[in-house]
């Protein structure tokens, strides 16, 4: 199996992982997020940062013990909305790892993710996310492979077959890739889509491909 970049191996898993995603506020956009396992396990948490966060541009990604895993951080002055991301709770010495950025070509849009380091492994790949954040249902595609490697869906009840709200939804990590990545990749993609969950995927900061909505069938809360 190829390996791609690891924040933490821990959170790199020999099979499919399902996480369950829950916006921690409904009063502020953007007031934070904790992350559960299948098991009810809390995997990642992102404290409540408030209304203020859009000015401060700053996220720090923790496990469920409060240890600092990732912080992305947006690049001033970008035209493209351009964050990065640091391993650890980032230093204005620390070297960024990686960017993410939006990028489009005529008919098509969506988000690019570079990584700068060549000499760790996945440290020369890039990964394409297409889809519409705001309505849940996106894809991180490792451009090298074309191969998906994460996937984010609306959440069902699988006592009630019932689609939840938007500030609850599944983070699918495939084989071999790092949830702990892949939900700082989620932090960015809630900045750019503006914290949202209104609207149809048309609007300016909406993350929009000509891709289907899926829902899961039977998945556990």
């Amino acid at each position: 199996m190829k390996k791609d970049f690891v924040v933490d191996n821990a959170f790199v898993y020999e099979e499919e992982k399902n996480l369950t995603v829950l916006k921690t506020s409904l009063f502020f956009a953007n007031d934070g997020f904790t992350v559960y396992d299948c098991n009810g396990e809390l995997v990642f948490r992102v404290d409540s940062y408030g209304p203020g966060m859009r000015e401060c541009g700053e996220l720090v990604l923790m496990d469920g013990h409060g240890h600092c895993l990732l912080t992305v951080r947006k690049k001033r002055p970008s035209l493209h909305q351009r964050w990065e991301g640091y391993l650890g709770e980032a230093t204005d010495k620390g070297k960024a790892i990686f960017s993410v950025r939006r990028s489009s070509i005529i008919g098509r849009c969506g988000i690019t993710v570079e990584m700068y380091n060549n000499n760790i492994p996945g440290g020369n790949d890039e990964y394409q996310i297409e889809g519409c954040f705001a309505q849940r249902c996106c894809t991180v595609v490792n451009v090298n492979t074309k191969q998906a490697v994460a996937e984010i869906r609306r959440k069902v009840d699988a006592s009630t077959n019932v689609v939840l709200g938007k500030e609850v939804f599944s983070l699918f990590i495939k084989p071999g890739f790092d949830g702990a990545f892949a939900m700082g990749l989620v932090l960015v993609l809630d900045q750019i889509n503006g914290g949202g969950d209104q609207g149809n995927g048309e609007g300016d900061g909406f993350v929009v491909v000509g891709i289907d909505q899926v829902y899961p069938t039977n998945i556990d809360i």
